[in-house]
């Protein structure tokens, strides 16, 4: 059987797939191509991340299709309901990019209290001539040590964060509208482990309380922060979007950016993503990642066997 990975697929993952009698596509085919290429080519299965759009016409143009996987944790680009109902199985990596996940947001959140993001663009420029004075400018920073941080949105990926911040000494607050009560276990590298037993705050409270507050929900049909969330927060507040396009209303996020209501923002989706507004871009206090949430080598890995492992299961 074939297994067409359009996205891209590990090597772990591939050699996992072809000792069990798969063979493993990773041609990246045009969207417009895609029907053509899997029927052609007898694919059975078909694995994309973000870029491939599965949609209702792919799947009616493609019959032989029994299994598609998305790698990584959104499925927002697969019609997942027709899919099923076409008796296609469909399948994700929730866990896989967790950590690597958190891990960005906190590059962005200790780039965004140390200046980092605009450090880094002017050293190059005014470092030899101008060192004293960027010295005195970036020499203000804060610690995240004792500091509040709001979750909105505590799946995998937000609890995965809340152990990163109460790893680092901060205090965690967390907003999500099915869950009221989580216990966390940190683990150490000698088999210690530490539980932490969080209950919900409301949204409004939370932020008026937090510091710093990042949001992982999947796509949203409206703004999870907008120009009323945002003059409820504190002033200074950190911002920080790893989850999707769209969940923050990025015209009052620049407008909070310009106020000082907001101190900085760290951003990895975009609203107009693969071509966001050169207001984000150019932004002086805006910290810039491109969608490279779940992008580690580590997360790869355990995505490509993850996929492997349930297409071997399903389909063998």
């Amino acid at each position: 059987m074939k297994i067409l990975a359009n996205d891209g697929i590990s090597k772990m993952g591939i050699s996992l797939l072809e000792e069990n009698g798969f063979q493993v596509l990773t041609t990246t085919v045009a969207q417009e191509q895609l029907g053509n290429y899997i029927n052609q080519n007898q694919v059975t299965g078909l694995l994309v991340r973000s870029a491939t759009k599965v949609n209702k016409n792919l799947i009616d143009e493609c019959p032989g299709l029994k299994l598609i996987g998305r790698g990584g944790v959104g499925m927002d680009n697969i019609d997942v309901d027709y899919a099923k109902k076409k008796g296609i199985h469909v399948i994700n990596t929730p866990s896989a990019s967790s950590l690597s996940v958190a891990e960005l947001v906190f590059a962005h959140l200790y780039g965004g209290v140390r200046f980092l993001y605009d450090a880094n663009r002017n050293m190059p420029l005014e470092g030899d001539s101008r060192f004293k004075q960027l010295k005195k400018s970036y020499g203000k920073g804060k610690e995240l040590a004792g500091k509040t941080l709001g979750i909105i949105g505590f799946g995998r990926i937000g609890q995965a964060t809340a152990k990163l911040a109460l790893g680092a000494g901060m205090k965690v607050l967390f907003f999500d509208p099915v869950l009221d009560k989580v216990s966390l276990t940190l683990t150490f590298f000698d088999g210690q482990t530490v539980t932490f037993h969080l209950t919900k705050t409301e949204k409004e409270e939370l932020l008026k309380e937090s510091d710093f507050i990042t949001v992982h929900v999947p796509a949203q049909k409206t703004y999870v922060l907008g120009k009323k969330e945002f003059e409820l927060m504190k002033d200074g507040v950190g911002i920080i979007n790893a989850a999707r396009g769209g969940v923050i209303d990025e015209v009052a996020l620049v407008d909070a950016l310009e106020s000082d209501k907001v101190s900085f923002a760290g951003m990895d989706v975009y609203e107009s993503e693969p071509n966001p507004e050169i207001r984000i871009l150019m932004h002086p206090k805006i910290s810039l990642t491109p969608h490279i949430g779940g992008a580690t080598n580590e997360a790869q890995d355990r995505i490509g066997l993850e996929l492997a492992e349930q297409i071997i299961s399903y389909l063998k």
